[in-house]
């Protein structure tokens, strides 16, 4: 079924409008800011938006006009907006875990080579105690005492 010139005139004033309001971020509920939602919006068929249609140099525009937006930093869709605000929080908390992750490791390695080195030096000295020589001049202490802590007086 043919459309007049002027259902015509008035369709694209309704896309037009449609349009403004999806770019200012009047996304309808279950929409996107998308074609799909313009021709709902507007009352259009969506295919009058592709190919040789009547309607396709306005998804031409709008898609212009939304990667303008885009690109001045304003994201009508605030789904979308949030979208790749979550991604970059997830990259960046990926990134902080990988590094978490290496400094555990580092730190398990630090503490192994610790624990190896005193034990290392624990035995030195049990073996320096046991080949003490009985007549020369050192004297053995005795083992250290626990001493109950008492409070102020």
């Amino acid at each position: 079924m043919r459309i007049t010139a002027a259902q015509r005139i008035q369709n694209e004033g309704r896309i037009r409008a449609a349009m403004d309001r999806l770019l200012r971020g009047e996304i309808p509920p279950g929409g996107n800011c998308d074609v799909k939602t313009l021709a709902r919006a507007a009352g259009v068929d969506r295919a009058a938006f592709y190919g040789d249609r009547p309607y396709a140099h306005l998804r031409t525009e709008f898609e212009q006009r939304l990667q303008q937006s885009q690109r001045e930093g304003h994201a009508p869709d605030p789904k979308a907006a949030q979208i790749e605000r979550l991604r970059a929080e997830v990259d960046k908390l990926k990134t902080s875990l990988a590094q978490a992750n290496t400094t555990i490791e580092q730190l398990t390695d630090f503490r192994t080579q610790a624990l190896a080195r005193l034990a290392a030096q624990h035995e030195e000295i049990l073996r320096l105690r046991g080949a003490a020589d009985p007549k020369a001049n050192v004297v053995n202490l005795p083992a250290a005492r626990q001493h109950q802590i008492i409070g102020p007086c």
